[in-house]
């Protein structure tokens, strides 16, 4: 574990025993710290704003992981509904009234959903639509944003090929360069490249995929005029606008970024805050479209795990208690408060610092100017972050180990939880400046 000392020994040999076992150590690849050059900490039990490590460490939690925990970990309501359920039979393959009752909280905050149908996770959610998309329309192709994050699925490994909004090359070993070329990437926020995707793919495109409110490249907020324009496209060449809310669902406002922005898919996917911590994601939209999925149509998919009667358990407890007045109201304020208070240490620091906010999630890029799609993001200084982060974790702020993740703020971090992060933040951007001096 590289420049951490004897505090982090029992995580030492945790990850040892792990990378004996498992590859890398982990079962998802962010979790190994390579994006920080560290050795993972790992954590032993979680509650309210905090995490605890296997070393008895205390850290001020902003990773939530990865964005579900947003009324905190282990909020009391949440966990007796799981207890409940437990009690009752922990996964029956059968049809519930859950999964019923969960399916009319969804279709009830997002005004676009008239069907939905669960699943257990963001990379199924997605993959599912953008099957269902393409027997809608009967094309093939679609078109996805670079740097948007849409799960490990063969169509979403894709990288930008030679130039704006060609087809994709395979960007992970093992996806077939026949699937990767067709999809096709255009830089986030640039509308002109999807419609000149759509000039050259004329009647080819069934579905133009987005995350409405990128998060998967540290937050990036959509442009004034870009999601509806990405509207109007679609329906001028018969083509589904797919909004990948996994993150921002339930996250930016209680209907999620279609909520606050205004704009409606013909097709959405959730996960993360639905599952209330375990295991669920879903997909819906039109009930024209969505009737095309088996049974009442011919397009197969199918879990023997989907709707499982402890996450449904988990997920209506959840949304019951978000759907109360004032949370959201109080994460935008929390997440603003962060945001300035970082914006003032990074100020006195004299270090630059470009804060991209939406709600609850933001995110801090080392650099002076606008960061607004993923080449933006490339161009950020990302050891200056990997600093950062280390000397945060040291002061007990629990960050998320890559430059390109966001911060998760939840309903249990408290004003004084803000301002210890703001001091541990100031402390820290002055070490990031005394390193750049030398």
């Amino acid at each position: 574990m590289t420049d951490q000392h004897d505090s982090y020994a029992e995580s030492r040999a945790a990850y040892a025993a792990a990378c004996r076992l498992l590859p890398g150590g982990v079962n998802s690849p962010v979790r190994a710290f390579g994006g920080v050059d560290l050795g993972p900490v790992f954590i032993e039990s979680a509650k309210g704003a905090r995490v605890f490590d296997v070393d008895g460490r205390e850290y001020i939690d902003y990773v939530g992981s990865w964005g579900p925990m947003i009324l905190g970990h282990a909020h009391p309501e949440v966990v007796a509904a799981i207890h409940a359920a437990a009690d009752k039979g922990t996964s029956f393959g059968a049809p519930t009234q859950a999964e019923t009752a969960l399916a009319e909280r969804i279709v009830g905050a997002m005004a676009s959903i008239e069907k939905v149908r669960l699943v257990s996770s963001g990379t199924e959610a997605v993959m599912s639509a953008v099957r269902l998309a393409r027997a809608f329309t009967g094309r093939e192709m679609i078109v996805k944003m670079a740097g948007c994050y849409h799960g490990h699925s063969d169509s979403f490994l894709v990288a930008a090929g030679s130039g704006v909004a060609e087809q994709g090359t395979a960007s992970c070993p093992g996806v077939p360069r026949a699937l990767a070329q067709l999809t096709v990437v255009a830089p986030y926020n640039d509308a002109a490249a999807v419609r000149a995707a759509f000039e050259r793919h004329k009647n080819r495109i069934a579905a133009v995929l987005v995350e409405p409110v990128a998060a998967n490249m540290g937050v990036v907020p959509p442009a004034a005029g870009y999601l509806e324009t990405l509207r109007r496209l679609c329906d001028e060449n018969g083509t589904l606008l797919i909004f990948d809310e996994v993150i921002s669902g339930f996250r930016v406002a209680f209907g999620g970024a279609q909520e606050r922005y205004g704009v409606r898919a013909d097709l959405t996917c959730l996960g993360k805050i639905i599952g209330g911590g375990l295991p669920l994601a879903a997909f819906g939209g039109r009930a024209a479209i969505m009737e095309h999925l088996a049974p009442t149509g011919k397009v197969y998919q199918a879990g023997t795990l989907s709707g499982n009667p402890i996450a449904t358990a988990a997920a209506i407890a959840t949304l019951d208690l978000l759907a109360r007045p004032g949370c959201y109201e109080r994460l935008e304020s929390l997440g603003a408060a962060l945001e300035s208070g970082l914006a003032r240490a990074a100020a006195r620091a004299g270090v630059p610092l470009t804060i991209n906010r939406v709600g609850s999630i933001l995110s801090g890029f080392f650099c002076d100017r606008p960061v607004r799609d993923f080449a933006d993001v490339q161009a950020t200084d990302i050891a200056r972050f990997k600093r950062f982060f280390a000397e945060m974790l040291e002061r007990g702020v629990y960050l998320a180990p890559s430059a390109y993740e966001a911060m998760f703020v939840s309903l249990a971090h408290t004003d004084a939880d803000i301002g210890r992060t703001v001091e541990a933040a100031q402390a820290s951007l002055k070490a990031v400046a005394r390193a750049i001096r030398l």
